[in-house]
This record gives C-alpha cells, sequence and structure tokens, in this order.
C-alpha cells in the first residue's frame, strides 16, 4: 500500500515550488522519479545526502531541484558547486539546470579541459549561480583565475562519486575540499557504492541520509541482456550481423581502446552501416561533435570508449553491445545503462571470446544471475566474413595512410596482422593485451 503512494506523489506533495513545478513540466517531468521522490523530503530538510540509483533514474533532477528551490530562497553568486567525472556529463548536467531554471534567471558556468580557459574566466566573471566542472579544470582555475574563489557555496554535489574517486582525480578533489567552506550541504550521488565512496562519506558528509533506489548493483527490469560467447577471430562478423540484423535500431558499442573506436567505425563505414566514433583522444569539440550527430540521428552506431558509458542522457538507445568486455564489472552497470532508461525497454549484448571468460564470469556473479545466449546460426554469421575481412583491410589502409603507423614501432612481416593486434587491444595470440591504451 505504502509503496503506490510512493509512486503516485507529484512534485507539488514533495513539497516543489510551483516555478519548479512548471519547469519540470515543461520537460515532460509529469511524476517524480523513485530516487527524486526518496531524496527531495530529506534535501529540503536540510540534510546531506547519498543517493544510490541506477543510470537514468534522473539522478540529476534529485539535486538540482532542491538546490534551485534553496537559491530562490536566497539567491547569490557562487550558490553550488557540481563536480563530474567526464566532461560531457558536466555539460548535460549544466544544460539540466538551465532548463530548470530558464524561468528564475539561473546562470550555469562549465568548468571542463578541452575548451579555452580564458572563456570560461570570463563566464566565472559573470559570477553564476551554479559551477559544474571536472575536478583539474576546477583547481586550476581556483589557483589562476583571479578573484575567483568557493568560499561562499552553499552545496557540493559529487556525481558519479566512484568516478571522482580513482586515481585520476583523487589528489584534486582532495585540495578542492580544502578550499570550500566546511558548512554546506553535500550530495554525494553514484550508481554504484564502493569503499573509496564510503571513506568520502566519513570524510565530508555529515550524519548523511543514505537512500537506495536500486540494489547494490543492477540493471532494470526493462533491459534485455543476453551474450554470445563465439571465436576472437570472428568477433567482427558477430557484430555487423547484430547491427544488420537491428538495422533501424539506434546502438552503442563498447570497445576497450580508443584506437578500435576508430577502426571499428571506419569499418562499419565500409560496409555501409552509419557509424561514428567517441574517445577521450578526440578533442572536446569533436566529442560534442559526435555525440550530437548521433543524438540528433545523423549517425545511428555510436563506437565508444567507457567515456561515454556514465551519465550521458540519449533518450533513444535501443541497442548496447559490448563488443570488448569490461575488465571492471561495475563498469559493465554503467555500460547497460545507457539503453532502457526511464521506463522504456533495451537490448545489451555482450560478446565474449575465450580470453575474456573470467571477466564475464564477474560480471553474472554481480549481477546475480546467468544470462540466455543470443541465438545465431554461425553458418550464416560466417557469410559475412568475406566482407568484413575486405572492410576491416581498407580501414586499416587508411588509419596507416592518415598516420596511425606513426605511433606503432617496429617493422617486421605481420602488415596488417600488427596493426589489427594493436588497434583492438590485443597481442598476436588475440589474446588481451596486459596494458590496453587509457581511455
Amino acid at each position: 500500500m505504502d509503496e503506490s503512494k510512493e509512486e503516485t506523489k507529484s512534485f507539488k506533495e514533495l513539497g516543489v515550488c510551483d516555478q519548479l513545478i512548471e519547469a519540470c513540466d515543461n520537460l515532460g517531468w509529469k511524476n517524480p522519479s523513485k530516487i527524486q521522490a526518496e531524496a527531495m523530503p530529506h534535501a529540503f530538510e536540510g540534510k546531506d545526502l547519498i543517493g544510490l540509483a541506477q543510470t537514468g533514474s534522473g539522478k540529476t533532477g534529485a539535486f538540482a531541484i532542491p538546490i534551485l528551490q534553496s537559491l530562490l530562497d536566497s539567491p547569490h553568486a557562487f550558490f553550488a558547486c557540481v563536480l563530474s567525472p567526464t566532461r560531457e556529463l558536466a555539460i548535460q548536467i549544466a544544460e539540466q539546470f538551465e532548463a530548470l531554471g530558464s524561468g528564475i534567471g539561473v546562470k550555469c558556468a562549465v568548468l571542463v579541459g578541452g575548451i579555452d580557459q580564458v572563456q570560461q574566466s570570463i563566464a566565472l566573471g559573470k559570477r553564476p549561480h551554479i559551477v559544474v566542472a571536472t575536478p583539474g579544470r576546477l583547481l586550476d582555475h581556483l589557483s589562476n583565475t583571479k578573484g575567483f574563489s568557493l568560499r561562499t557555496i552553499k552545496y557540493l554535489v559529487l556525481d558519479e562519486a566512484d568516478r571522482l574517486l580513482n586515481e585520476d582525480f583523487e589528489k584534486a578533489l582532495d585540495q578542492i575540499l580544502n578550499a570550500i567552506p566546511r558548512e554546506r550541504r553535500t550530495y554525494l550521488f553514484s550508481a554504484t557504492m564502493t569503499k573509496k565512496v564510503r571513506k568520502l562519506q566519513r570524510a565530508c558528509l555529515r550524519n548523511p541520509v543514505k537512500i537506495e533506489a536500486a540494489s547494490k548493483y543492477s540493471t532494470v527490469d526493462t533491459l534485455k541482456q543476453q551474450y554470445r560467447f563465439l571465436p576472437a577471430k570472428y568477433k567482427d562478423c558477430y557484430l555487423i550481423y547484430i547491427l544488420t540484423e537491428m538495422s533501424g535500431s539506434t546502438s552503442m558499442v563498447f570497445t576497450r581502446t580508443c584506437d578500435a573506436t576508430r577502426l571499428l567505425a571506419l569499418m562499419l563505414r565500409n560496409l555501409g552501416l552509419r557509424a561514428i566514433p567517441i574517445s577521450g583522444q578526440m578533442t572536446q569539440d569533436k566529442r560534442l561533435g559526435a555525440l550530437n550527430k548521433f543524438k540528433a540521428g545523423e549517425c545511428n552506431i555510436l563506437i565508444c570508449t567507457d567515456v561515454a558509458s556514465r551519465g550521458l542522457d540519449i533518450p533513444s538507445v535501443d541497442m548496447v553491445i559490448n563488443y570488448d568486455i569490461p575488465t571492471n564489472s561495475k563498469d559493465y552497470i554503467h555500460r547497460v545503462g545507457r539503453t532502457a532508461r526511464a521506463g522504456r525497454s533495451g537490448v545489451a549484448i555482450s560478446l565474449v571470446n575465450q580470453y575474456e571468460l573470467e571477466w564475464y564470469i564477474q560480471i553474472e556473479k554481480l549481477i546475480g544471475k546467468k544470462l540466455p545466449e543470443y541465438p545465431a546460426e554461425e553458418e550464416e554469421v560466417l557469410l559475412l566474413l568475406e566482407r568484413v575481412t575486405e572492410a576491416k583491410r581498407i580501414s586499416l589502409m587508411k588509419i596507416k595512410e592518415t598516420g596511425g603507423k606513426r605511433k606503432h614501432r617496429g617493422g617486421g612481416d605481420d602488415g596488417d596482422d600488427q596493426e589489427v593486434h594493436k588497434y583492438l587491444g590485443v597481442n598476436k595470440k588475440g589474446k588481451q593485451s596486459k596494458k590496453p591504451k587509457r581511455k
């Protein structure tokens, strides 16, 4: 009985003011999501929060609405700071703040790498209410931008907190925490809970309320998950077969390395499929350009590394394919969280070769169930082998012509095979390289 009441609670019943209810309505948010319904009452009471929820569950709204409502009561510049692990997610969070705050004149500044620092300093000079940043670039501005400080902030949000606490960000995060007031509200949101998140909770949250709108590592019920065990040498054939079978769908294909995104995108385009790559090696403008083409439907296949697996709300993704199985099983949750969002259905298919079996077993343990095998007749799949092999050969030639070989030391007679191994992050025997290129 209580559960059905919880589900039918409106934004008004949660205590959201009329101006923000109207903004939610304009965004198509008719009723609060589970994490919003559970987090907002505590946020309105002034409590620190730890919110655990699946990706696509409305986490951004759960912290943005209480912050904006508090801003309405006492408006001033540099009111809140939101930290994000990726540039794209930071930009998306700022867009949601601006959309929700459009009727109340909210100003946001986005501080991320890959974008001109001087332009960002000018934006800070306009004294925005909300600063959304990646840790490294925020630290740059705190050190170098004259007159900028976070001494007045009332709210700190750590989004995708488990990712913020990896080695790349940990030091920067410590310095940022030392530069902001102790008297503040802190919201920590993540899809997964780790030891480091618990440690951070003890360090910078005061008597937090923990909201768990999902089981520890879960995927949504509307997601159909499958795997296919296959020989490593036929992985490309299976990828093309699945994409062709689902030709009208929007798909995200996850690889382990930046180079593999480029090679696969070229290969798919050579086969007449509308694919575009996105990875950490691309400039910020190119990454956003690729993302926008995918969102607009110009390309219906996005080939990406894990840089795209966190927090990006691309509403119309029908299918996620794990071309490479993630070495960290928790990344699987974030990858497949790109589909079946906000109540929609979706499909996730993992292509597993013998060298990845151990990692795949860890994923099944994490999600607590054995997945069904994707049904396909291998004879039918291998009808594509000749076309796929030729498309890959042409793609490798193009990569070499445009300087792909410059980074590759050593010659030898292996030619294309060496390039294949390099671009797919495997050694000559087809085993995964011990140190795949960082994303």
